[in-house]
C-alpha cells in the first residue's frame, strides 16, 4: 500500500473512532446506570419476598399450618436459581388459605405483603427488560460495552388472577341517637352512579390496627364524633360479601359495633376525596322506617337484627347479610 493509501486508511479509522467513540462512551454509561437500576430493583424485590415469608410464618402459627411455615422457610433460604420455584410454592399455599379465620390486622398485613411483592416484581422485570434490550444491540455486544456485568434475568412468579377479589376487612359503627334511630349514609358506586344505597359508618382496617380502634377512627373521620372506645358494644355482627366498587372486586369482611350517641351532631367535613364524590347525604332512620323503605340498605338485615342489638348484647357475634 502506498503512503497515500495508508494515510487515507488512517484518516478513515480516525473518523470512525471520532464517530463511534462518544456513542460508545454514552452507551456504556447508560448500561452502567441500567445495571445499577436492576440491582436496586432486585434488592427491593428480595426485601418484599422476605417480608411475605415472615408474615406467612405468622399466619401459619395462627392457623396451625406446618406446611405453610415450611414453604415460607424454603422460599426464604432458597438460592437464586431455585427461588422462583420456592416462591411459587409459597404463593400456591397462600392462595389456598382460608383467610376468614385470621384476625383482621393479620389478614390486612398479609394482603399488603402480597401486593408489595407484585409491585416489586413488576418494577424489577421492567428494569431487566430495559437492560436486556440495550445489551442485545449488535454493536454493544461486539464492543463488549456491558463489561463484566452479569446478564440480568426476569423473576417469574405467579400473580393472583385478575378476577380474584381483594381482601378487605372493615370496622363499622351502628351509631344510634337518643331516639333509637340509626345513622346511615347514602352513596353510590362511581361505576354505577344511578344505583344508590344506604350504609353504616365505618371503613377499612389499616395494617396493625385492631377493630375497635379502626371503628373509632372511622367514626371520627366520617362524623366528627370522638367516640370513647369503651362505649362501642361488640362486635355484635359479622358480614361477608363479595362486591365491586369503582371497577375493582372486593371480598369484604365487616365487623359491626353498636354505639349510642344521644344528641350527636354529624360533621362530614373530614370526608376524603372519594367520600365527597360518592356520598350524597346522611339521615337518621327508625327501625319502622327501615322496614317500610324500598331503598337498598346494607347490611340487608339491619331492620331485622337492630332491635335485639339495642336491647342488649349477649356477647355472641352473629353473621348477618
Amino acid at each position: 500500500m502506498t503512503s497515500s493509501g495508508v494515510a487515507l486508511a488512517l484518516l478513515v479509522l480516525l473518523g470512525l473512532v471520532a464517530l463511534i467513540g462518544p456513542w460508545a462512551l454514552a452507551t456504556a454509561n447508560r448500561l452502567d446506570r441500567l445495571h445499577v437500576r436492576t440491582d436496586a430493583a432486585w434488592a427491593a424485590l428480595d426485601a418484599a419476598l422476605a417480608r411475605r415469608a415472615v408474615v406467612a410464618r405468622a399466619v401459619a402459627a395462627v392457623c396451625g399450618e406446618p406446611e405453610l411455615r415450611a414453604a415460607a422457610d424454603r422460599a426464604e433460604r432458597a438460592a437464586r436459581a431455585d427461588r422462583e420455584a420456592a416462591e411459587n410454592e409459597l404463593s400456591a399455599r397462600l392462595e389456598n388459605l382460608d383467610r376468614s379465620v385470621l384476625a383482621p390486622a393479620l389478614a390486612a398485613e398479609l394482603s399488603d405483603a402480597e401486593q408489595r411483592v407484585v409491585l416489586a416484581r413488576r418494577v424489577h422485570n421492567d428494569a431487566v427488560r430495559d437492560t436486556l434490550a440495550l445489551r442485545r444491540w449488535r454493536l454493544v455486544r461486539r464492543l463488549r460495552l456491558a463489561g463484566t456485568a452479569p446478564t440480568p434475568s426476569y423473576f417469574e412468579i405467579a400473580e393472583p388472577p385478575a378476577d380474584v377479589p381483594t381482601q378487605r376487612v372493615s370496622a363499622r359503627v351502628v351509631l344510634v341517637d337518643g331516639d333509637g334511630r340509626v345513622l346511615l349514609f347514602e352513596g353510590f358506586d362511581p361505576a354505577r352512579p344511578e344505583e344508590l344505597f344506604w350504609f353504616t359508618v365505618g371503613g377499612g382496617v389499616e395494617p396493625s390496627e385492631d377493630l375497635r380502634a379502626a371503628a373509632v377512627r372511622e367514626a371520627y373521620e366520617e362524623t366528627g364524633l370522638r367516640l370513647p372506645p369503651e362505649d362501642l358494644v361488640g362486635p355484635v355482627w359479622r358480614r361477608r360479601a363479595v362486591f365491586s366498587f369503582d371497577g375493582l372486586s372486593y371480598a369484604a369482611e365487616e365487623w359491626f359495633f353498636v354505639c349510642r350517641a344521644p344528641g350527636a351532631v354529624v360533621d362530614t367535613s373530614r370526608f376524603n376525596e372519594l367520600e365527597r364524590r360518592t356520598i350524597r347525604r346522611h339521615r337518621w332512620w327508625t327501625v319502622e322506617e327501615l322496614r317500610a323503605a324500598d331503598d337498598t340498605v346494607y347490611p340487608v338485615q339491619l331492620a331485622e337484627v337492630l332491635p335485639d342489638a339495642l336491647a342488649g348484647w349477649d356477647g355472641e357475634t352473629r353473621l348477618v347479610r
